[in-house]
């Protein structure tokens, strides 16, 4: 974007990592692919749906609109977590997701992860969580993508404070950040650039990562309301081999 300035955009390196909506605008265009993390939980759900073979299409609220976008698309619409019932199953719940039928087409809306990949025009966009990091690596750097020419931009979804249109960092994005660039860099790609290091860094040193992320805020937020089984999910690392892809608005396993 011309409004950021050059210093920002994380320019010359194989792999960037930002924040949020903003971050996916300042280092997104140029880039050979946006990879979205939403641990907990967007984009492990996305993982859970298309392992399934559901497509999933990201929407960035659950107003009337996403109604009318998912009877124009042919597609069901995920409801809130409390709403799920026999005749509406699907939910951004990724454990309620592995319980329910599996839909041909899914809405599912988010203000967070699903709300960046929405909003991401012209570069593709994959879905990634601590399940699939390591294969979303794999798929990436079989491209041809991750390097100086043809860069991959991580994106930390994070979450918004309640009642406040304000980012917050979420540790569990951040962690789900650096295990794909960890795996990335395995596997090649590169250089990465100060910021990708850092997460990298947290990642490799982090030990118990299913108990920090069961302990931490977005964790002990999920365990509180009864969704302790969607924490278990998340932390599956390693635990899938998808690759979901947005495709024509709708994310697809490529892997």
């Amino acid at each position: 974007m011309s409004s950021i300035p050059e210093w920002a955009q994380q320019i010359s390196h194989g792999v960037r990592i930002d924040w949020g909506a903003a971050g996916a605008q300042a280092i997104g265009p140029g880039s050979a692919a946006l990879v979205v993390i939403d641990v907990l939980s967007f984009t492990t759900a996305v993982s859970v749906a298309v392992e399934a073979g559901t497509q999933v299409l990201p929407y960035p609220s659950r107003e009337r609109s996403a109604v009318d976008f998912a009877a124009a698309h042919a597609a069901e619409l995920a409801v809130g977590r409390r709403a799920v019932s026999a005749e509406q199953p699907w939910s951004l719940s990724p454990a309620a997701l592995r319980r329910a039928p599996a839909p041909a087409r899914l809405v599912l809306p988010s203000p967070n992860g699903s709300a960046i990949s929405a909003a991401a025009h012209g570069i593709p966009v994959i879905a990634a969580c601590l399940r699939n990091a390591a294969a979303v690596a794999a798929w990436i750097v079989g491209q041809g993508w991750g390097t100086a020419e043809r860069p991959v931009s991580v994106i930390a979804a994070g979450e918004h404070w309640p009642g406040r249109d304000v980012l917050r960092p979420a540790v569990e994005d951040y962690l789900g950040a650096g295990a794909v660039i960890t795996a990335l860099a395995e596997r090649g790609a590169g250089p990465l650039s100060p910021e990708a290091l850092a997460a990298k860094a947290c990642y490799d040193g982090c030990g118990d990562i299913a108990g920090l992320i069961g302990d931490c805020a977005s964790g002990r937020e999920l365990r509180s309301q009864g969704f302790a089984d969607d924490v278990a999910v998340a932390v599956e690392v390693g635990g899938s081999e998808s690759v979901p892809v947005l495709v024509d608005g709708a994310f697809g396993d490529a892997g």
